[in-house]
Formats: C-alpha cells, sequence, structure tokens
C-alpha cells in the first residue's frame, strides 16, 4: 500500500529540474538516443511545412483564436475551456500560481515539473509514493482526504502505467483540484482513461494538460495546452504574460487538430505498441532487467537493474543514452527510463547490453 510521504532535507532531495534532454548534453555526435520521449523522425514534412508558412508572419502579434477553435474541436469542448500554453511546463506554473491550494499532494513518481512548481510557488508539496511491488498503481485511497490540490500523469511519466479513469475519479472531489498529465495519452490507441470526457462532471474542478511536443517532435516550439472548465481557464489566462504562444507554435497547434493528424497520429500509437512489445520482448532475455509494470501504456519504459548506474555509463561508451531514474521521487539508482524506439534500434541496443555484461 503507497503512503503518504513528506520530502526529506534539500540536500537528500532528488533533482526535479533534471530531465532526459541532460543525458544528451555534451556529448557529441553518435549517441542513440533512449533517453528522450519525443517520437523519432518528427516534425513531419507537412508540419515543417505549416510551421514555415507561419514564418511569413512574425510581424504581426500572435493571434489564438484559430487555434484555440482547433483545439476544442478536436476534443468536443467549448472554446472557453481551452487555454493554449507554451508547452506543458508552462502550464505546471500557472497552476500553481493560479489554483489557490495550500494542501497540494503529487503523486510520484513522476514527471517532477509539477512539484518543482509548486514548489517554487511557496507551498509545502506532500507526497504519495507508488510501489514497485504493486507495478505503481494508484490506489486513490493513499491520497490524503485533505488535499486541496492532487497531481497525477497518466499514462505516468517514468513508470508508463495507464491508470484507469475510475480510479482517477475517485480522486475528484468539492474543493478539490485534480489536475491530470496526459501529455502522453496521445500514444495511448484510442486514448482510453483519458478523463478529458469527465470534465465538468466531476465534483470539484477538473484540470487535464496535454502537450504536443511528444508525438510531433515540438519540444523547441513550446506548444501545449489546458483543458478544463472556463472559470478555471480564465483564471490560468489571467496569469499569463500577453502572447505567450508564437505565431508558428499556433500554427502547429492548428495543423495537429486536422483530421490529417489524427490519422497520423493514431498510426503512431500503434507503432509504439508493437514497437513496445518487441522491445519487452527483447528486455525479457536478460535475467537482470526487470520491467517497471507488466503492461505498460506509454512510449517508454521503466526497467530495474541492480547496478544501473554503472550500466548508463557502459552503454553510453556503447553509443546509447538512456534516463536515469533517481531523479524521480520514489525511484532509487537502480531505475533507467527507455524510450520505445523501432524495432531495428532496439535490436542494437539488446546487442548493446549483451556487450555490456547484463545476463
Amino acid at each position: 500500500m503507497p503512503q503518504p510521504d513528506r520530502p526529506g532535507p534539500i540536500g537528500d532531495e532528488p533533482d526535479l529540474r533534471h530531465h532526459g534532454d541532460a543525458e544528451l548534453r555534451d556529448a557529441g555526435a553518435g549517441l542513440t538516443d533512449l533517453a528522450v520521449n519525443v517520437r523519432t523522425g518528427t516534425p513531419p514534412d507537412w508540419l515543417r511545412e505549416r510551421i514555415a508558412e507561419a514564418l511569413g508572419g512574425l510581424a504581426a502579434y500572435p493571434d489564438g483564436r484559430g487555434a484555440r477553435r482547433a483545439v476544442a474541436g478536436h476534443h468536443g469542448m467549448p472554446e472557453e475551456s481551452v487555454l493554449l500554453t507554451a508547452g506543458a511546463a508552462e502550464a505546471f506554473v500557472l497552476l500553481a500560481r493560479a489554483l489557490g491550494g495550500s494542501r497540494p499532494v503529487v503523486v510520484h513518481p513522476q514527471f517532477t515539473e509539477p512539484e518543482a512548481a509548486l514548489r517554487d510557488a511557496g507551498l509545502a508539496v506532500r507526497r504519495v509514493l507508488l510501489d514497485a511491488a504493486d507495478g505503481f498503481r494508484l490506489d486513490p485511497d493513499a491520497v490524503p482526504p485533505e488535499a486541496d490540490v492532487v497531481v497525477v500523469g497518466n499514462p505516468t511519466n517514468p513508470t508508463s502505467v495507464l491508470h484507469p479513469a475510475e480510479a482517477l475519479a475517485r480522486l475528484a472531489r468539492p474543493g478539490r483540484t485534480l489536475v491530470v498529465d496526459e501529455a502522453f495519452m496521445d500514444a495511448v490507441p484510442g486514448e482510453s482513461e483519458s478523463l478529458v470526457p469527465r470534465i465538468g462532471t466531476l465534483p470539484g474542478r477538473t484540470v487535464v494538460l496535454r502537450s504536443l511536443t511528444k508525438t510531433w517532435g515540438l519540444a523547441g516550439l513550446r506548444i501545449g495546452y489546458v483543458l478544463s472548465d472556463p472559470q478555471t481557464v480564465a483564471g490560468l489566462a489571467r496569469q499569463q504574460p500577453l502572447w505567450p504562444v508564437s505565431s508558428p507554435a499556433l500554427a502547429a497547434a492548428e495543423a495537429c487538430c486536422t483530421e490529417r493528424a489524427a490519422a497520423e497520429a493514431a498510426e503512431a500509437a500503434a507503432r509504439f505498441t508493437a514497437d513496445r512489445a518487441h522491445l519487452l520482448a527483447r528486455l525479457s532475455g536478460f535475467a537482470e532487467l526487470t520491467a517497471a509494470t507488466p503492461d505498460p501504456r506509454g512510449p517508454f519504459l521503466l526497467v530495474r537493474h541492480p547496478d544501473a548506474a554503472a550500466l548508463r555509463e557502459r552503454l553510453r561508451t556503447a553509443g546509447f543514452a538512456v534516463r536515469r531514474g533517481d531523479t524521480f521521487p520514489g525511484l532509487g539508482p537502480e531505475w533507467f527510463r527507455l524510450a520505445v524506439r523501432d524495432r531495428a534500434t532496439t535490436d542494437r541496443f539488446a546487442a548493446a547490453l549483451t556487450a555490456a555484461g547484463v545476463r
């Protein structure tokens, strides 16, 4: 049973600002990137062209109305329920400033920026640490009833666990804001277990965050959005500066909400599913490696090895960058995360594991 846990002294804290791109900085050419959860081969040519077309209008101030309409239509929601942001990371900062909660809880292991943003806003964050023995599955009863803000990822980075929507709905209650980070939901076929259809139907406030970074390869462009009730969206918007999202990013958001984009995203989700199964099968041949969950649903895997830190260095020497796990609260140095890649890359990685002495 996972238990609420308060952070220890600052000196013992994991580095909440460490992200997968740090594994590649100053590494030189030649490393195969398994550390960053961005789909390879992106952005596609048609999306690059739409972004390039927007460059001709850079003299004008950005107008987000078209992109907002497109996102709203994509999710079948009113425009007033959509807030465009400079990536999901900005949304976490806005939420920390605007929510007004005094007893926030973050469910870990998960993406660390929500907690970092809450701490930067001067809030004392309480943690609920999910248990590896339970496959990092969510137990709603582990969340303290007095929590007035609860943040959880789905599917969760880095565990790749997809929590049932019903379990998440049990976290909703009057006087509480439930924040669900669905940055990787479009990598799940059919977006099953998304809480978007439940917005406005649950007690309290429900806020869902989405990112266009992962599936479309737009980390450098910074574009994401918030879905919630109109009052919450308006409150978050008041925390934004004027023109917070650039014209090229707005063009990308609009383009990623077309029928063509939806079909490509569905194909990518199906491909992730097949490629992830192949990765799991290859890893199962190593007795020293254990996947965090038997049913991963994100485009990445969390893996345990008894000496993961040393293994990561050997893999770097062999040309592969993987994401360290000990910067996620609730994980230790025996964990690392792998992005799902194509089968040929996985086969090369399996060969590197063998060469690195993994049994």
